[in-house]
């Protein structure tokens, strides 16, 4: 079977991390062009990263038939443009979180991507590593009772306040960049969570640099979610599931190839472990292809990324923002 080959749409920070990377690790797989609005940029990426060819633009990369799936890692409110495109240009997708500006554009993707038949993914990466795995088994496997309350939190300090994730008009914001602590939230909780507050603490209008949300759910359990690019929590990735019979804390659930700690008390006993497994990224990257060649299922479908984006619109309209890609 060929490798997949896949093109990227702009020289993105992320991109090596996410990508390059992965791709000399997992087989199948081959980075063979990028194109950026800055050409010299794109020049300057492939010869870097070996990259073999440059295109003009993201229009001309989307037309070369030899391209069967596009990288994603553009700007939030150009990921639905580019993505829908992409489609129409009968490219396969994996799409930087979040997925879309907001849940109308998600639903749009969604529905062109089901009516297209071509694997989108969203690259919450995480997903991807046996911790999260192991999350969502002991959440839902009775071990702890039954739930009560479910807690995230993705915190880190991003001082540079120039950068496009303070950026409104590309769809910037904590609440969107932290996107994570949704997503986790929704992994380990006994259900779809309903908004009930949202305190957002704001680096300027409708551009929230830290948001705290309470939510609800069927059944009865709570849950709060904390996310932060600038506040006094300078650093959390963690999630706790508190249940009658017990508690789970898990600590760096978003890299934990790095280092990870899930704990598990019940009954009074608790244990303790760091889960290994494979690179989030190069796992990502090896579920991908395997969507794409053998047709196997993956968790972080476009369908799911609708529910995602759901509830961020829900925490921006609880906190009184602007939808991302609400006109003023």
């Amino acid at each position: 079977m060929s490798d997949l080959r896949i093109g990227v749409l702009g020289a993105a920070r992320i991109a090596p991390l996410a990508l390059i990377k992965p791709a000399r690790e997992v087989p199948g797989a081959v980075v063979t062009a990028i194109a950026a609005r800055d050409p010299k940029r794109a020049a300057a990426f492939a010869t870097k990263y070996g990259v073999e060819t440059v295109h003009s633009s993201y229009d001309e990369l989307l037309a070369d038939p030899s391209i069967e799936a596009i990288y994603n890692p553009l700007p939030n409110a150009l990921h639905a443009e580019w993505t829908m495109k992409a489609l129409a240009a009968g490219k396969h997708v994996l799409c930087e979180k979040p997925f879309t500006s907001n849940e109308a554009e998600a639903r749009q993707v969604a529905d062109a991507a089901a009516a297209s038949g071509l694997v989108v993914m969203e690259a919450f990466h995480y997903r991807y590593h046996a911790l999260a795995e192991k999350m969502r088994e002991i959440s839902h496997d009775g071990r702890l009772g039954e739930t009560t309350h479910v807690q995230t939190w993705m915190c880190f300090p991003l001082p540079k306040f120039s950068d496009i994730r303070y950026s409104y008009p590309l769809g910037g914001g904590t609440t969107m960049d932290c996107c994570y602590a949704v997503h986790a939230l929704r992994l380990v909780a006994p259900s779809e969570p309903h908004v009930v507050s949202a305190n957002a603490m704001l680096h300027k209008p409708d551009v929230d640099r830290a948001m705290d949300v309470r939510y609800s759910f069927d059944g009865g359990a709570t849950g709060r979610s904390i996310a932060s690019m600038w506040s006094h929590r300078l650093l959390r990735f963690a999630v706790r599931v508190t249940g009658t019979r017990g508690e789970m804390n898990v600590l760096n659930f978003i890299a934990p190839q790095y280092f990870n700690r899930l704990s598990v008390k019940v009954d009074g006993r608790k244990t303790s472990e760091r889960v290994r497994g494979e690179a989030t990224y190069s796992a990502q990257l090896r579920s991908f292809v395997a969507a794409v060649r053998e047709g196997k299922p993956f968790p972080t479908t476009a369908e799911d990324a609708v529910v995602t984006m759901q509830i961020i619109d829900d925490i921006y309209r609880a906190a009184g923002l602007r939808l991302r890609g609400e006109p003023a």
